[in-house]
């Protein structure tokens, strides 16, 4: 994708209709503020930059949302390009600048992305912004034909007066456009109006990225370019306390050793010298306020933490009380690993900072967070830094810290050098032993059943580390609960009269972050796989016995699991021969998905996988085929990680993965067939990127319990099964 710059986007509107729309009125104080569903959908229209129609018809949407993959970027484009008539052929799209006022993430309250937000909070901003711009071009020509606008159409980028035989392009009224008055409110289409949302659209960076054009951060060039590598502590919260860096400095090519909070950064002509200068360096650290216990030692203190109630997240009916009443109570234990994102593109920028400005070209998940700790560590104003936000090579939440360490380390960097441009990149092994990662969790669960098999308590105590807690984003633990922690285990679709979750928010020195699907990866399992467990002591159907168990306000629910079971044929039976059939379900980010996955025993003695059905409720599709893209990635990323994955700290706090050969990629060999059905809605559209995780992972432990036997109940499946 093309960047655009403030300087560039003034540059090339002259001529040009430019389109946006941007929060209502309001003070600058309250602006930046989560908007209420309502507020969303009535945000009004105000002339700037959220679409350009330029002189040669072309159409430029601004994609406000960082593309790492998702297609957000052409979900955005799709949304204006259908108000505005346009033709998919003429339609480009460009990264949003960081400008906060103008491209705030509407859910969020900053500019940023994630939590599957993309579509669900521009839905109305892009399609006003293409309505405003038809209805503008629509009275610039009606004024220079002389003709009623009502005469006229607009359809796949051509207007045309039917009556008098004219038509012309966008770009031929693009100028006289931009000085009509500006619809506020601009009607929009009914859903059975749409010619481009809800068809397969080809996505409009498929081309660029599949030819190897599109420009990431380590493709950045810039003259008199120099390169940065880093040696971060050996164990989290580590000290430096003596540096010996001669050898380094004697070494071809390198340039300058600087330490910066985050550890001490090698600069030097090349990338290899840049690498080769951290290796010869000699560092000693103080761990005293380090963490130093391994993850097992961890696991223990989260088991003893969960033997009492905790904070007490959710209470329905009596509670754990209700247990009470049964005539049997199953008890299980579930352990939970870190998890690394590992995208394929480690974390990189290049930043150039002088005394009087700054311009940093880095793909950035929250925008906003990041400027605010390079304007921090630069002390310059927010006006004197470009930031040029990169696309990335997939992210699942790794580009988006809540303390924007990352931005912080570039920044200051390049300021210690401050003799030019400098590329800093991160090894994968910097990724995986430096990095955020998922946070480890244990769960302790007892359900009861009475004589007939009926769940009549369930009683949930999860042991786990904020997401939140310590850091920017803080503020949203509240009397001891973290919200993101607990989502996916609270507020269950089932009728279970007496239910039970309970928090520990465990210290550790480990950082934590967002992780795809976040809770729900971990929280669906557990409720997906013991609700299976139950079910099986009373030999009832799990599909059956799901549906008798939903409450009556979950018919999109209900929906999804009848068309999965339809779909896979299903027919009352989890076995077929040497292979069997397990089902799991979850609303993540208020869409809702049911799986259905075909297991056998691999020759590993793993899971072996061999189809997973899928449908999903996501509301109106706006590109059915990125739809079914991110559920197809959601579960090849679920099933990898589901198998195989974890950080592990060994005894003196040290991370133990440092690549692929420790923290493996899913193979080819071991991706299932995968068919997705997305179910037909009208109402407004949710998110895609995160709600295909949660559900695999379970629907493969529920068909190997079918196939075997036996629970899985410490992931990843290659510890769980050989436990």
């Amino acid at each position: 994708m093309t960047r655009l710059t403030r300087r560039s986007f003034l540059g090339q509107a002259a001529g040009a209709l430019t389109i946006s729309l941007v929060l209502p009125s309001m003070s600058r104080a309250q602006e930046l503020r989560r908007l209420t569903p309502a507020e969303i959908k009535e945000v009004a229209a105000t002339p700037n930059a959220f679409l350009r129609i330029n002189a040669d018809s072309s159409v430029m949407v601004i994609c406000k949302h960082i593309e790492f993959g998702q297609g957000t970027s052409s979900g955005l484009a799709a949304l204006a390009a259908e108000e505005l008539d346009a033709d998919w052929a003429q339609v480009r799209v460009e990264s949003a600048p960081a400008n906060a006022q103008l491209y705030a993430n509407l859910n969020m309250g900053q500019q940023g992305t994630g939590g599957s937000s993309g579509i669900a909070n521009s839905f109305y901003q892009m399609r006003k912004a293409g309505a405003a711009a038809r209805a503008m071009l629509v009275a610039a020509a009606a004024e220079a034909w002389g003709v009623p606008a009502a005469e006229i159409t607009v359809e796949k980028g051509v207007i045309r007066h039917p009556a008098s035989e004219r038509s012309a392009g966008f770009g031929q009224f693009a100028e006289a456009a931009s000085a009509q008055p500006f619809p506020e409110q601009p009607a929009l289409k009914e859903p059975s109006q749409f010619t481009l949302i809800g068809t397969d659209l080809q996505r409009l960076d498929a081309v660029a990225k599949s030819s190897g054009q599109t420009t990431y951060s380590i493709d950045v060039t810039r003259e008199g370019l120099v390169h940065s590598a880093i040696l971060h502590p050996p164990v989290f919260g580590a000290r430096l306390t003596s540096l010996d860096d001669q050898a380094a400095l004697k070494i071809a090519d390198v340039l300058a050793i600087h330490e910066v909070p985050q550890g001490i950064a090698v600069i030097a002509r090349t990338r290899h010298a840049a690498l080769a200068g951290v290796a010869g360096l000699r560092a000693e650290w103080d761990h005293a306020g380090a963490e130093t216990r391994s993850t097992d030692e961890m696991y223990r203190d989260y088991a003893r933490a969960a033997q009492e109630p905790g904070a007490d997240v959710e209470t329905v009916g009596r509670g754990a009380q209700g247990l009470d009443a049964a005539v049997q109570v199953i008890e299980a234990e579930y352990r939970f690993p870190f998890l690394a994102h590992a995208p394929m593109e480690p974390m990189g920028a290049v930043a150039d900072v002088t005394p009087e400005r700054a311009e940093i070209f880095m793909a950035s998940q929250l925008v906003t967070r990041d400027l605010t700790e390079i304007t921090k560590v630069l002390g310059l104003p927010p006006e004197a830094i470009t930031l040029n936000i990169m696309s990335a090579g997939g992210s699942f939440g790794r580009l988006g810290t809540p303390d924007a360490e990352f931005a912080a380390e570039v920044a200051g960097i390049a300021q210690a050098w401050g003799k030019g441009p400098v590329k800093h990149l991160w090894t994968r092994e910097n990724d995986l032993r430096a990095g955020r990662y998922r946070p480890m969790s244990l769960h302790r669960l007892r359900g009861g059943l009475d004589a007939d098999g009926n769940i009549v308590g369930w009683d949930q105590v999860i042991a786990i580390q904020s997401f939140l807690d310590g850091t920017a984003f803080g503020g949203g633990v509240r009397n001891g609960i973290d919200r993101s922690a607990t989502e996916g285990g609270t507020g269950l679709p089932y009728a279970i009269a007496n239910r039970h979750v309970g928090l520990h928010l465990m210290r550790n020195g480990v950082p934590a972050n967002f992780w795809r699907s976040v809770g729900s990866s971990h929280n669906v399992y557990v409720v997906e796989t013991f609700l299976d467990l139950l079910l099986a002591q009373s030999k009832k159907d799990p599909v059956q016995a799901r549906l008798d168990l939903l409450a009556e306000d979950q018919s999109r629910l209900r929906a999804v699991l009848l068309k999965v079971a339809e779909m896979a044929d299903w027919q009352g039976g989890v076995q077929r021969g040497d292979r069997a059939l397990g089902v799991a379900m979850a609303t993540c980010f208020r869409s809702h998905v049911a799986e259905i996955a075909e297991v056998s025993r691999g020759p590993d003695g793993l899971p072996r996988v061999h189809k997973v059905w899928a449908a999903i409720d996501c509301g109106l599709a706006i590109n059915p085929d990125q739809i079914r893209s991110q559920i197809e990635g959601g579960i090849g990323f679920a099933l990898g990680a589901a198998l195989h994955d974890e950080v592990t700290l060994a005894e003196g706090g040290v991370v133990e993965q440092s690549n692929f050969d420790t923290y493996p990629s899913l193979r080819i060999h071991e991706m299932p067939e995968v068919e997705v059905a997305i179910i037909p809605s009208t109402v407004d559209p949710t998110g895609t990127g995160e709600p295909g995780v949660p559900p695999l992972a379970p629907a493969v432990a529920n068909a190997w319990r079918a196939l075997t036997g036996t629970p899985i109940q410490t992931l990843p499946f290659r510890r769980g099964v050989r436990a």
